[in-house]
């Protein structure tokens, strides 16, 4: 099954900054095949469901492997059947009504 998911990997006990963390994240879910895309607050990321999750599993042990005592993840999954959908669909969509509004 296919799905589109918001993921957003938190390393805690690192420090302030977290921007090295989040792109050992970032290269996992590429590496795993998936349309990642980065945006302020995560990473929008389209694929398999299996490979969605075994990526997030991985950004977990990556994370302890570089010795991060706590990872907190946040994960936001959307499928559908009815039709394809891409992330960029969904913003399209929007980005039209919102012009015909204005």
């Amino acid at each position: 099954m296919k799905i589109t998911a918001d993921i957003c990997v938190v390393p805690m006990g690192v420090g302030a900054s977290v921007s090295e963390h989040v792109a050992e994240a970032y290269q996992i879910l590429v590496e795993a095949g998936l349309d990642a895309r980065l945006h302020a607050h995560g990473t929008n990321v389209e694929g398999d469901c299996d490979a969605v999750m075994s990526a997030v599993k991985r950004c977990h042990e990556r994370m302890h492997a570089l010795g991060v005592p706590r990872v907190l993840t946040t994960l936001k999954i959307g499928s559908r059947i009815d039709k394809q959908q891409t992330t960029d669909d969904k913003i399209e969509a929007v980005q039209r009504l919102a012009q015909t509004d204005a």
